[in-house]
């Protein structure tokens, strides 16, 4: 089902700025019985991403009906979609126009599914991310660099591609956050220049404190990856997942992957 401007219809203006310029942000969340996962994390993100932007964002409790409202009482995927709305052609943000809603439902993807395995492989992809720290860590609607990034790829067997900036550091997947362990300690990139700062990976860094597990968010370069005793993804779809071969090298399992998704799960509302 989909919902624009909460009217079921699968139509957009041709003149939406988020067609045409990408104007907008998104989130994606998992729905279990009918019902959104990390509600109240989803909501302040995107009120916090329409911020940066400079967007109104929604009632919360009129999202959430529609949200609901879009999965029935499935296990599935439902998407939000916030843009600036209709617009003039130019750059320019109109005054006073009314932004475009859509919340739209899709089944539960296989690899997201409760019996996918825990193990992943991945790859080192050579696209090179932009640093812009004005849009860092904000999951707006111009996605081409993650486009072109996983079009490097069409193997089946490979379920995520790693993306460094343009300094060499790595910043996480294409479609998912990055963490690694070291010697107990949880070790993730800096997003504060380019990257998406995912609403799984902030309950894990808030999960990680709560336990004692020391936390670094910092410049990580391939090396640091390679080195760690476990290296893992997560985003608010597939949970976490151990990526168990990364190119040339493997890695056996650490523990840290059951630890770190029992963590996720905590405080559910």
């Amino acid at each position: 089902m989909i919902l624009v401007n909460g009217h079921p219809t699968d139509a957009v203006d041709a003149r939406d700025r988020g067609l045409a310029y990408g104007d907008g942000v998104f989130r994606t969340l998992r729905m279990h019985a009918g019902q959104p996962l990390w509600w109240r994390d989803h909501y302040a993100k995107l009120a916090a991403d329409c911020a940066a932007l400079m967007l109104d964002c929604p009632d919360e409790a009129g999202l959430r009906a529609e949200v609901c409202r879009v999965a029935a009482a499935a296990e599935g995927v439902t998407k939000i979609i916030l843009t600036r709305g209709v617009g003039a052609r130019g750059y320019a943000p109109p005054q006073g126009q009314a932004a475009t809603r859509i919340v739209l439902s899709a089944p539960l993807p296989a690899h997201a599914q409760t019996d996918a395995p825990d193990d992943v492989v991945a790859r080192w992809c050579t696209l090179r991310l932009a640093r812009q720290p004005r849009l860092a860590g904000i999951k707006h609607l111009n996605r081409l660099e993650n486009v072109l990034a996983r079009a490097e790829w069409d193997d089946p067997a490979i379920a995520e591609g790693l993306l460094c900036d343009d300094t060499g550091a790595v910043i996480g997947g294409v479609m998912s956050n990055l963490l690694a362990v070291k010697d107990g300690e949880l070790h993730t990139p800096d997003v504060s220049e380019c990257g998406v700062a995912g609403v799984a990976r902030t309950r894990l860094l808030r999960a990680a404190a709560r336990r004692g597990i020391p936390v670094h968010v910092g410049r990580l370069m391939p090396a640091a990856i390679l080195a760690a005793d476990e290296v893992m993804i997560c985003n608010s779809v597939i949970g976490v997942r151990r990526v168990a071969r990364l190119d040339d090298s493997t890695w056996s399992p650490a523990g840290w992957t059951g630890i770190l998704k029992t963590a996720l799960y905590e405080d559910v509302d």
